[in-house]
């Protein structure tokens, strides 16, 4: 395998990885710690590879010097059937754990989901407020004004639950490590609304 088809794995794994926010060459170069001339060449390289073959369901798009994997034009049809019917959707393990602590912790803003996660939160929360089982439910108090989540009537149905209080209880924090708090925390979440879908 040549370096460039090397540079090109590493590039589309990294893209694959940063989902909508794309990097740019500068970026890419400082990930991959290679010059940016060498990036660029496997960028081309790897969006000819993507517009070559139709066998390939994505291509790399630049927009405003940001890269990013996107799907094919040709393929809207059998996107806008997926995007129409979210129901044949199963919600994700990122979606899950956001769902999770905006129910417990509700209301609270973006940050304070990624705070307690350790990763961004973004698509996550597009997607549940796009499924309708979170809102924006207010502004929080300072600078910025950052949007409030809690979420909606829709969260109780998915989830048979007549009201919030419905909720299983969180364990007790006193006794256990943080780390151990979050895996527990999750787990019955999971456990209480296994074959939920």
């Amino acid at each position: 395998m040549t370096k460039t088809m090397m540079l090109q794995s590493r590039i589309e794994a990294l893209l694959f990885v940063v989902g909508d926010d794309g990097l740019t060459i500068k970026q890419l170069s400082q990930l991959l710690g290679e010059a940016e001339e060498l990036v660029v060449q496997a960028m081309q390289a790897l969006r000819a590879n993507y517009e070559e073959d139709i066998m390939r369901g994505i291509t790399v798009k630049e927009i405003a010097g940001v890269y990013q994997l996107i799907t094919k034009s040709e393929l809207a049809e059998s996107i806008q059937r997926l995007v129409e019917n979210p129901t044949v959707q199963s919600l994700s393990q990122a979606s899950l754990e956001v769902l999770a602590i905006v129910a417990y912790k509700q209301p609270i803003t973006r940050v304070a989901i990624e705070d307690l996660r350790g990763v961004k939160c973004e698509r996550p929360i597009q997607t549940l407020v796009s499924r309708g089982l979170i809102k924006e439910v207010g502004r929080s108090e300072g600078t910025g004004r950052a949007i409030l989540y809690g979420t909606t009537k829709e969260f109780l149905n998915y989830f048979g639950l007549n009201s919030i209080e419905e909720m299983p209880p969180l364990p007790e924090e006193d006794n256990m490590e943080t780390e151990q708090e979050t895996d527990l925390f999750m787990t019955k979440f999971q456990e209480t609304f296994s074959g939920v879908k």
